[in-house]
C-alpha cells in the first residue's frame, strides 16, 4: 500500500454510520496507511499496520492520560482507571494487575469456568432454545467472583452478568444502552467499593492472594493505598473483561456452525489447533474496531506531521483482515496460526505491543485460555442450531450475533 495520507472532514457521523468499517473502508478508499480528519470538531490522526502499532505503543509518542473519553470511562473503563494512566503511575497499577492476570493464576480461573459450564449445561436440554451468549455470561460471571474472592450468592449472578454485559455493550453508543451502562456501572462500583472497605475495616475477610484482598492492599506509585471507589473500578477491570469473553464465545458458537469442518478437531482437544481456533477466532470477528490516545507533542508517522494533543487511532479491525498480513483474510481458517509465531504488533483484537508493560490488555491471555477451553466443550456439546438471526451487524459497536446464537442442547459432555 503507497505510504501516503489524506484528508477527511469530521467523520463522527460515518463513524456513527459505519461502526467497524469505518476507519478500514476510509483507509482503502483513498489507498493510504494514514488518515488525517476530525472527530466532533478534534484533530484526529488514523494509524494502520504493525509498524504504526509500534509507533502508536511507544509512550514518547502517544499517551492515553486525558484521551480516553469521559463517556467511555463512565461505562467500560471507570475513571482513573490503569487504561488512564502513563509512566510511572500506569507501570505501578498495572503490575497490580498482571501479577493477578498473568502470572500463573489463569489455570485456575479455567478450572473454574469449566465447572461453571458444566453444572449450566445439565439444565439447557430441559428448557429448549438457550441463548449461548446469555448462558455464558452467567457461566463466566459466577467462575470469575469465585476466582477473585468476591462474595456472590447464585442468585446475585444474573444480575450482576446483565450488569457486566450491559457496561460493555453500551460504551460506544449515546442512546439507551450508553445510560444502561452508566446506572450498571454506578450500581457496582458502588456494590465493591463497599466490600473494599468492609475488607479494610475486618468486617469481611478476603482470601490470602485473592484479588479482594491485593486490590484493598495496593499502593499506588506515590504509596498511597487506592480509595475505595479506585479499588472498585480496578475489580470490575478484572471481572468485566473476563465477562467480555461471552463475546468470542457467541462467535465460536458461529463459526462452529458455519465451518462444521473444524469440529471434530476441536473435540480432540489438541493444544495447538485449540490456540489456533482461538486466535482465528478473535483475528476474524469483529471486536475492538480501534484504540485511541493523544500525541504527546508534534510528531510525524512516515513524514505525515500530528499535532501535539492530537487524537491518534490506531486501526486494530482493519490491521486484523489486511491481507499484506492474513492471506485470504475474510476466510476463517484457524490452520494459519499453526506453527507461527505471533508477533506483539501482528495480531491486535485486543491491542498490541506487551500486556505486562504496556497498554496491551493485560486479560488477554485470559480470554485465549478461556476460549480455548470452552470452544472445546461447546464442541463436545451435543446441540443444534435452530432457525434464528444469524447477522453480525457491522454498524453496531460491539457487535454479535443478532439473536445471541440460540441453540437446542441434546446430552451434555
Amino acid at each position: 500500500m503507497p505510504k501516503r495520507t489524506t484528508t477527511r472532514l469530521d467523520d463522527a457521523l460515518p463513524l456513527a454510520l459505519e461502526g467497524y468499517a469505518w476507519l478500514p473502508n476510509r483507509l482503502r478508499q483513498a489507498d493510504a496507511d494514514v488518515l488525517r480528519t476530525r472527530l466532533l470538531g478534534q484533530r484526529a490522526v488514523a494509524l494502520h499496520g504493525p509498524a504504526a502499532a509500534r509507533f502508536f505503543y511507544d509512550e514518547r509518542h502517544v499517551r492515553r492520560h486525558g484521551a480516553i473519553p469521559g463517556p467511555v470511562q463512565s461505562t467500560l473503563f471507570g475513571h482513573g482507571a490503569v487504561h488512564t494512566l502513563d509512566g510511572t503511575a500506569h507501570r505501578v497499577r498495572k503490575e497490580l494487575l498482571v501479577g493477578l492476570l498473568m502470572n500463573g493464576g489463569i489455570d485456575g480461573l479455567v478450572e473454574r469456568s469449566g465447572a461453571a459450564w458444566q453444572d449450566a449445561a445439565r439444565d439447557w436440554p430441559t428448557r429448549g432454545p438457550v441463548v449461548l451468549f446469555d448462558e455464558v455470561s452467567r457461566v463466566l460471571t459466577r467462575a470469575v467472583c469465585d476466582w477473585t474472592g468476591i462474595p456472590l450468592a447464585p442468585a446475585e449472578v444474573p444480575a450482576l452478568a446483565a450488569d457486566l454485559v450491559a457496561m460493555v455493550d453500551g460504551f460506544a453508543t449515546a442512546g439507551p444502552r450508553h445510560w444502561r451502562a452508566r446506572r450498571a456501572r454506578t450500581r457496582r462500583e458502588n456494590w465493591l467499593a463497599t466490600l473494599i472497605e468492609q475488607v479494610r475495616r475486618g468486617e469481611t475477610t478476603a482470601a490470602a492472594g485473592s484479588a479482594v484482598a491485593a486490590v484493598a492492599e495496593h499502593r499506588d506509585a506515590d504509596g498511597t493505598p487506592l480509595d475505595a471507589c479506585a479499588a472498585a473500578v480496578e475489580l470490575l477491570n478484572i471481572i468485566r473483561p473476563t465477562v467480555a469473553v461471552s463475546w468470542f464465545v457467541a462467535f465460536t458458537g458461529h463459526a462452529l456452525h458455519r465451518w462444521p469442518e473444524h469440529r471434530d478437531r476441536l473435540r480432540a482437544a489438541d493444544p495447538a489447533f485449540t490456540e489456533a481456533y482461538a486466535h482465528e477466532v478473535r483475528r476474524f470477528y469483529p471486536f475492538a474496531p480501534f484504540v485511541g490516545g493523544r500525541a504527546v507533542t508534534d510528531l510525524a508517522w512516515d513524514g505525515v506531521p500530528i499535532p501535539s494533543g492530537a487524537i491518534v487511532l490506531l486501526d486494530l479491525y482493519g490491521q486484523n483482515h489486511d491481507p499484506r498480513l492474513w492471506p485470504e483474510p475474510y476466510r476463517f481458517r484457524p490452520e494459519r496460526f499453526l506453527g507461527r509465531e505471533i508477533g506483539p504488533f501482528e495480531l491486535v483484537p485486543q491491542g498490541g505491543g506487551d500486556p505486562r508493560t504496556g497498554h496491551r490488555c493485560p486479560g488477554e491471555l485470559i480470554t485465549v485460555a478461556l476460549l480455548r477451553d470452552l470452544a472445546v466443550r461447546l464442541a463436545r456439546l451435543d446441540h443444534t442450531v435452530p432457525p434464528q438471526d444469524l447477522r453480525i451487524p457491522l454498524h453496531r459497536i460491539p457487535t454479535r450475533p443478532v439473536d445471541g446464537l440460540l441453540i437446542n442442547v441434546g446430552a451434555t459432555t
